[in-house]
C-alpha cells in the first residue's frame, strides 16, 4: 500500500471517524469520543510500526486527544473537548517559542531539513509565523466554541481548521522561495 496514502489515512482518519459517529449518533458526543480515541491510539501505532517512531506534533495530539476525550466522557462535560484544539495550539506555539530560547537553531529547522534549506532568518521568520497562527488558531476556536452551537464546533473544527491550516501553509510558499538556499 502506498505509504503517503496511510500517512493521510492515519492523519484524518480519526477525524473523519469522529465526524461520521457524531452524526451518526444524532449530535452525540460521548458515542463519537471512544471511536475518536481509538482510532487515534491506533494510527499511532500504525506510524510507529512503519516509521519505528512516532513525530513530536502526532504523538502530542494523540495524547491530549486522550486526555481530553477521557475527561470528557468521566465528567460528562463536553468543555474537556471543546478545549482540546486551545490547548494543543498552545502547547505547539510554546514548544516553537522554547526552541527559540533554548535552541542553536529554531525547532521547525529541525523538523524540516530534509525537506527544505533556507537561510537563518527564513527559518527565524517561519518559526515565528507558525508561533502566531498556533495562537491564532488557539484563539478561534475559543471563540467558537464558547459563541457556536456544538454542531457548529464540530462542523468548524473539520471544515474550518483543516482548511485553515492548509491555506496558511499554501501562504508560507512565497517566504520558503524568498530565503530558500540555492544549490
Amino acid at each position: 500500500m502506498n505509504k503517503g496514502f496511510i500517512k493521510f489515512i492515519t492523519d484524518f482518519g480519526p477525524l473523519l471517524i469522529f465526524f461520521i459517529f457524531y452524526y451518526q449518533s444524532g449530535l452525540n458526543l460521548r458515542v463519537a469520543i471512544p471511536p475518536l480515541i481509538i482510532a487515534t491510539l491506533l494510527s499511532l501505532a500504525i506510524i510507529y510500526l512503519l516509521e519505528k517512531k512516532v513525530a513530536f506534533m502526532p504523538l502530542a495530539s494523540g495524547i491530549v486527544i486522550t486526555f481530553f476525550g477521557g475527561l470528557t466522557l468521566y465528567f460528562d462535560n463536553p468543555v474537556f473537548i471543546y478545549v482540546k484544539p486551545t490547548v494543543v495550539n498552545i502547547l505547539f506555539a510554546l514548544v516553537l517559542i522554547f526552541g527559540k530560547f533554548f535552541s542553536k537553531e529554531p525547532l521547525l529547522k529541525k523538523l524540516f531539513k530534509n525537506s527544505f534549506k533556507l537561510l537563518d532568518e527564513g527559518w527565524s521568520k517561519f518559526n515565528d509565523r507558525w508561533i502566531l497562527f498556533f495562537f491564532f488558531l488557539a484563539i478561534l476556536n475559543e471563540i467558537v466554541w464558547r459563541t457556536q452551537s456544538e454542531e457548529f464546533w464540530v462542523n468548524f473544527k473539520v471544515w474550518g481548521l483543516l482548511p485553515i491550516s492548509f491555506l496558511f501553509t499554501v501562504s508560507q510558499i512565497p517566504l520558503i522561495k524568498k530565503y530558500q538556499i540555492k544549490k
